[in-house]
């Protein structure tokens, strides 16, 4: 694959990830209303662009998917449905907390940044920093967030009980019973090796002579930026947009809300590198800095403490009867898994089992040399997905291991439960969202099919052009 294939295709991933409103900024001038919930208005470029992404998402993962009328008006069916579940969650006070939000949207950049390759390349990617695409996107994460609490909040009453679990799988054709993979559940203590005392050392002699330069050598604090900066901001003389002081991260807040407008900082420490802070503005609880940003170089690092580490910690497990997961608990760096006692769980659905060939390479290869359960590795090196972090070191332990095989009540139980759950939850939500449908003021303003055809070909009597 060529460089700029493989540059597309990032792209396009990058951009399904987030949400239609890249789109619709860049919609023309010429659109129409299709739909309105009470006063909610959808037009048709917001389906377009939310086919063209859903299209776009399959294709970089491999899938082939095809335009369709059919398609087409699901997705403006299920945006109506998730602007009348909005309405409810305005009647019921169903609310999202900023820190909620925040994480949300750390979660989602750092996944950004881990198929990206650094932080750096996403900016370079959407044009705009890190604490740019928070800005942008905060509303829209906080709606998806709030119509994901709706959907949790009516679905968690609902439960299954066994005889409905054995009837599900007892509907099962033996010939179609799945092949359950081969699975492990597996549980990790990580150790990040800390930067060399030469490598933080240089990175704060190197902002100290750059504040130098400013205040006491007459240097402009725009130029030392564009010069200097390690940040995406550099362009822009070290400028950031009016922001809210929670989106900050501490240690930057802290310094730039304790000047006044026009000072500048001593140099602060954050977990990007250190920075040298101007406070150009403040509105409430609302600030805008600009700032000079020299990174650690993280290449220089201390290996062998992270090693030694993770070497006394499996010896206190082997040998001198420690449980692995309070030492996790207590001695673990990846903040993930920690608080679970080290397990590792599938990033996609959750389950503590994972199939083996879904293990990112570097696990993989610790995972085929551990032969039985309990046996723990030595420390192996691996990248993180943290996006400051380069280089970490772990232990890994093998907890269980499934062989191959047909699936079994006996065997799968949860599994199959889970799957049936699942199926009869979202039979109950349709229903439940088909009456909800009827408390509001819904119009469309294009002939629609049956809400129960979209998933069967449609023949309309007036069809709208909805060709993205």
């Amino acid at each position: 694959m060529t460089h700029f294939l493989k540059r597309l295709l990032f792209l396009t991933v990058l951009l399904t990830i987030f949400s239609s409103s890249i789109f619709a900024q860049q919609s023309n001038v010429a659109d129409r209303i299709i739909a309105v919930v009470n006063d909610r208005i959808i037009l048709k470029s917001d389906v377009d662009d939310e086919v063209r992404q859903y299209i776009n998402q399959a294709e970089a993962q491999g899938e082939e998917v095809e335009f369709t009328e059919d398609l087409w008006y699901s997705a403006l069916q299920s945006m109506v449905d998730n602007f009348v579940m909005l309405e409810q969650a305005q009647i019921d006070s169903i609310t999202v907390s900023d820190d909620m939000v925040n994480r949300q949207m750390d979660t989602r950049i750092n996944d950004l940044v881990r198929q990206a390759g650094s932080e750096s390349a996403v900016e370079e990617a959407f044009g705009k920093s890190i604490i740019q695409l928070r800005a942008d996107f905060r509303d829209q994460f906080r709606e998806q967030m709030i119509v994901q609490r709706v959907q949790q909040t009516r679905m968690s009453d609902i439960n299954i009980t066994r005889p409905e679990v054995e009837e599900f799988f007892n509907n099962i054709p033996d010939n179609q019973l799945p092949t359950i993979p081969e699975q492990v559940g597996i549980s990790q203590i990580v150790a990040i090796p800390p930067p060399l005392e030469d490598a933080r050392s240089q990175a704060f002699q190197k902002a100290e002579a750059l504040r130098d330069s400013v205040v006491n050598h007459g240097k402009s604090f725009e130029e030392m930026a564009r010069q200097y900066s390690e940040d995406q901001s550099a362009q822009r003389g070290g400028s950031l947009p009016m922001l809210p002081i929670n989106d900050l991260v501490a240690n930057y807040s802290a310094a730039a809300t304790a000047l006044e407008e026009g000072e500048i900082s001593e140099v602060v420490r954050t977990e990007f590198g250190y920075h040298v802070i101007r406070l150009d503005d403040r509105q409430g609880d609302q600030i805008a800095t600009s700032h000079i940003l020299v990174e650690i170089d993280e290449e220089q690092v201390d290996e062998q403490i992270a090693i030694d580490k993770l070497t006394a910690i499996r010896d206190s497990v082997l040998n001198h009867d420690k449980q692995f997961a309070e030492m996790a608990r207590r001695y673990s760096e990846d903040e993930e898994t920690k608080s679970f006692g080290g397990r590792v769980v599938n990033r996609q659905t959750g389950e503590r089992l994972i199939p083996i060939s879904q293990l990112e390479p570097a696990l993989y290869r610790i995972v085929l040399l551990l032969e039985e359960e309990g046996q723990i590795s030595e420390p192996r090196s691996y990248n993180p997905p943290r996006q400051n972090v380069s280089r970490a070191f772990r232990i890994v332990r093998l907890d269980r291991h499934i062989p191959e095989h047909i699936a079994s009540l006996e065997q799968d139980y949860d599994r199959i439960r889970d799957i049936a759950l699942q199926q009869k939850q979202m039979n109950e939500f349709r229903s439940w969202l088909e009456n909800l449908r009827e408390e509001f003021y819904i119009e469309f303003k294009i002939p629609m099919p049956d809400v129960e055809s979209l998933t069967e070909p449609t023949e309309m009597e007036e069809p709208i052009d909805a060709t993205p």
